[in-house]
């Protein structure tokens, strides 16, 4: 997800209706507010805890629109201090927060809210207060771009409720250090719904209570888990489940549908245990065996809501019926399926600290794509649709954003990143160790979050490849590399133009049908052939340009 699946919508194959919609949404902000270093920095009044639980126990409210409850925070004290930023978005207000029984100062400023604590925090104690808070959170126009809560209703007419938040911030429906840098250890959530409603959210089932004519659903997280994958999702649900004989012994995989879904989920959710083989063929063994594998069906699109992945791709194959390649590889599987579950390893068990590094979770999810190809349908499959995805790419920004200031670069780290990633693995030349790479890559940074500069030197280690340029080039510019070549008599010359400065990435080509390796530099380069008749042509696995100088 998404975002957290937050997938840029102006793709020509894909509805009309979305393109003004996702262009409106990724413009360029260049004026930053205090507001947004709140959010996006890590302040002096979140640096000094560290999150070790939350309990979030509500009662969501359809017919109103409204959520109410409480969340207790458990922390461990880093250092001392006497003042905790916890983070909450109007409408939702704090009524009031209590510690050891007292009500303490709230000092309100924007989203952020500054709790003035009254015991002592000493270093090494382990602490908990709860926030109060309700109201009616803001609503979705069209999730799970814009976030919040989504309140419909399903054919039948009953209510169809669920949230998503990637980007804007759990903090739109729920109180909590909303900040991706410090992932909460464990989690219960309670939701209390009317009785003939569901509520599903991360985690194991613990228990269902029936309090008058209303039923609390209480969930368990066992493993860490960031903000913006907690999710609740509430409506008229069948249940049906099988057990995965996975790399990490049984896997518990639960399908929570629309009741009259029922039959058609059943088939069509076969693409989740063919998702499972081979995920964990390429990244490893699922990383959240404790809390299990969730598909539940909302009323948007979907998203990466960790061991609670949310379905809404209407049962159809590819996405929404349509191939994003346009070869007819994106076809061959469910979308939303694939890409969501994917976060599973990249966005939820790999997490970027700063939302300025999303690539993180959404270049190496995107090319999860077509290593699902490539581990059904071959390789020459697989390249074909991660080549056909170029065309989605617009290089309007930087891949990577502004830190601090929770902001998100480029929607390019979707196609973009997924052909970087594509590009690496020809320069490794050797497809084991590619996946052999990450699969360590899970292990090294198993439920951690990391910046780019960790990833990048952990893939030039693994690799053996200095890969600075190569990232400079692909997550810091916008240009595409250009080989530009002339072949004259029996000589090539050739060089790299439109890149950063020493870049000087090799690259295969095919000249009189014969293969090889260039070295190019941004200095012309000579290379001595048999004939003079001779052709060149650039391996297309490649994300670069071609260009003969007549």
């Amino acid at each position: 997800m998404i975002n957290r699946f937050k997938l840029v919508i102006n793709f020509m194959i894909v509805l009309m209706s979305l393109q003004s919609f996702s262009q409106a949404l990724l413009k360029e902000k260049s004026n930053f507010t205090k507001q947004d270093t709140l959010r996006g920095s890590i302040t002096p009044e979140r640096a000094w805890w560290d999150l070790t639980y939350y309990y979030l126990d509500i009662k969501v409210n359809p017919e109103e629109k409204f959520i109410s409850g409480k969340n207790t925070i458990q922390y461990k004290v880093l250092e001392p201090n006497s003042v905790m930023q916890i983070d909450l978005q109007t409408p939702l207000k704090i009524t009031k927060v209590i510690q050891n029984g007292k009500e303490l100062e709230v000092i309100n400023d924007g989203f952020a809210h500054f709790i003035k604590l009254k015991d002592s925090q000493n270093s090494n104690d382990v602490n908990s207060l709860d926030v109060y808070y309700e109201g009616n959170p803001k609503e979705a126009v069209r999730a799970p771009w814009d976030g919040g809560i989504s309140w419909k209703k399903d054919t039948n007419g009953n209510h169809f409720i669920a949230s998503s938040c990637q980007g804007l911030g759990a903090s739109v429906w729920w109180p909590n250090k909303d900040h991706m840098y410090d992932e909460v250890d464990s989690m219960q959530i309670s939701v209390n719904v009317p009785s003939k409603l569901m509520n599903v959210s991360n985690g194991r089932l613990r228990k269902i209570e029936q309090i008058g004519d209303t039923k609390t659903y209480t969930w368990f997280v066992n493993n860490p888990i960031n903000n913006y994958g907690v999710n609740i999702n509430i409506g008229d649900y069948a249940h049906f489940s099988e057990v995965y004989d996975g790399q990490g012994g049984n896997l518990d995989m639960d399908y929570y549908v629309l009741k009259y879904n029922l039959v058609k989920a059943k088939e069509h959710f076969k693409d989740a245990p063919k998702m499972m083989k081979a995920f964990e063929h390429w990244f490893g063994q699922y990383p959240f065996y404790k809390d299990g594998f969730k598909l539940v069906e909302v009323p948007y699109l979907g998203m990466e809501h960790q061991s609670s992945v949310t379905y809404g791709n209407q049962y159809k194959m590819g996405y929404l019926g349509n191939d994003l390649s346009g070869t007819g590889w994106g076809l061959k599987f469910d979308f939303i399926i694939i890409h969501e579950s994917g976060h599973e390893w990249f966005a939820n068990n790999i997490t970027n600290k700063d939302i300025a590094d999303m690539w993180i979770h959404e270049s190496f999810t995107a090319y999860s794509e077509n290593l699902f190809l490539d581990f059904y349908y071959g390789k020459e499959a697989s390249a074909e649709y991660v080549i056909g995805t170029r065309k989605n790419i617009q290089n309007d920004k930087p891949i990577i954003g502004n830190y601090n200031v929770n902001n998100e670069g480029s929607s390019d780290m979707y196609y973009k990143g997924a052909n970087m990633l594509h590009t690496l693995r020809k320069l490794i030349k050797d497809d084991e160790k590619w996946r052999q790479t990450l699969r360590k890559m899970n292990v090294t940074f198993y439920h951690q979050t990391v910046t780019t500069k960790q990833i990048e030197d952990f893939l030039s280690t693994e690799t053996g490849i200095d890969l600075t340029e190569f990232f400079n080039q692909y997550l810091r510019d916008t240009r595409i590399p250009t080989l530009e070549y002339k072949i004259e008599n029996k000589e090539l010359k050739y060089r790299w133009i439109n890149i950063v400065d020493n870049f000087d990435m090799p690259v295969q080509v095919t000249i009189n049908e014969k293969e090889q390796w260039l070295f190019p530099k941004v200095e012309w380069q000579t290379l001595n052939l048999e004939n003079k008749n001779s052709t060149l042509r650039v391996d297309k696995n490649f994300y670069v340009i071609a260009k003969t100088l007549e």
